[in-house]
């Protein structure tokens, strides 16, 4: 039963990944068709991720109410409606709305199935569950890039992906008795991974490396996707239809890098794992920022995506012999929070930037913050060796 239950929350973070990288790789053309700025992607990012704080803040509370097998159900209809109003809502005000249930919804399936894979997997599965959100997030972008190169139909893409998400809403309902099954088996066999014990998180001796190190993380990955297209059609003058096959690469980088990690964790420590990704994060940043031909722009995405790969994922999967698994769910709710926080500011803050400067800054935050989360994480490995 467990074997099938993976199967099934792999197939879930397939649909956690597909909306998560459309809005980079649509926005050159969206932000045309719809008529505003081409700084407002920040700001519908911003709403996205606030949704995804709001669920991974109670995400606890919520699976005691739930479980994680109904919350992760309700979770993927949200973001399957969500989607379907990015395709069918006429202006970037009711996209704005839309955005509100995409959040929600990502958020909770995301907190939910990290802390159920971290508790009874082992740590190869937890890179294998990213691995499946980046299948996903690199179909996203390729879809997309089909349907703008069909006279710009980017709302085609969204209801594509909009049907797929409903596809697996079916699945996940027909194995909510599955999910009661083998919880009802957990519970009786493993009852402390249930319970969730109430402290203040902010107590906790290392939670502030762990949480900047999440926030840091975010800020890479997601302005990496959000602005990666961008970046590539007005500052570098790639055609919008190859920088949306490009990004994609970046995703590709993230899944073939964590289903090799997958593997490489058998072997290798999760803190050398995490090293050898940033960096790999900073020669992809450098190489973006070289004066290179442009072909070293892809190669600069794929190393990104493939540094990317390994530190998120372990990170997740430490949480509960770092913490303890009574605290594990509450904790891993809040660094998903932490994580939607830099998602939702970090790329805000980078439009921002560029209407002060110019893209051309794009490589260079990247490596910034790349460097925040080395030096956080590496705190976090002191104060493990210390402890």
């Amino acid at each position: 039963m467990m074997t099938l239950l993976l199967m099934i929350i792999f197939t879930s973070f397939i649909s956690l990944g597909l909306p998560d990288s459309l809005l980079g790789a649509a926005w050159p053309v969206m932000h045309l068709d719809l008529g505003v700025p081409l700084a407002n992607a920040g700001s519908l990012s911003m709403v996205i991720s606030g949704g995804s704080i709001l669920s991974s803040l109670f995400s606890g509370k919520l699976i005691a109410r739930f479980g994680t097998g109904k919350l992760t159900l309700i979770s993927v209809l949200m973001t399957a409606v969500a989607l379907f109003g990015f395709y069918s809502l006429p202006s970037f005000f009711w996209l704005v709305i839309a955005a509100i249930p995409l959040g929600l919804g990502g958020g909770a399936v995301d907190a939910g199935l990290n802390n159920f894979v971290a508790l009874h997997y082992r740590a190869q599965y937890m890179n294998w569950l990213h691995c499946f959100w980046g299948v996903g997030a690199t179909i996203g972008p390729i879809i997309l890039a089909y349907f703008i190169g069909q006279n710009n139909q980017w709302r085609k893409g969204y209801l594509a992906i909009s049907i797929i998400q409903f596809i697996l809403v079916v699945i996940l309902f027909l194995s909510l008795p599955l999910w009661k099954k083998v919880e009802t088996d957990l519970l009786e066999s493993q009852p402390e991974s249930k319970k969730n014990e109430s402290k203040n998180l902010f107590k906790v001796k290392g939670i502030f490396p762990a949480l900047i190190s999440f926030f840091s993380y975010s800020a890479v990955e997601t302005t990496a996707h959000v602005w990666g297209s961008s970046y590539l059609v007005n500052y570098q003058a790639i055609p919008a239809k190859t920088a949306a096959n490009w990004l994609s690469l970046f995703f590709v980088g993230i899944t073939l890098g964590r289903f090799i990690a997958g593997f490489l964790t058998i072997k290798i420590t999760s803190k050398h794992l995490m090293r050898a990704g940033s960096l790999a994060i900073l020669a992809g940043s450098l190489l973006m920022i070289l004066p290179l031909p442009s072909i070293f722009l892809m190669i600069g995405l794929i190393l990104i995506g493939l540094g990317c790969a390994p530190i998120y994922p372990a990170m997740v999967h430490e949480t509960p012999q770092r913490f303890g698994k009574t605290l594990s769910q509450s904790i891993i709710g809040f660094q998903m929070a932490f994580a939607a926080i830099g998602s939702m500011t970090m790329p805000l803050f980078f439009g921002f930037l560029t209407t002060k400067f110019s893209m051309s800054i794009y490589p260079y935050f990247l490596l910034v913050s790349a460097l925040v989360m080395i030096a956080s994480t590496e705190r976090i490995n002191y104060s493990s060796k210390k402890g």
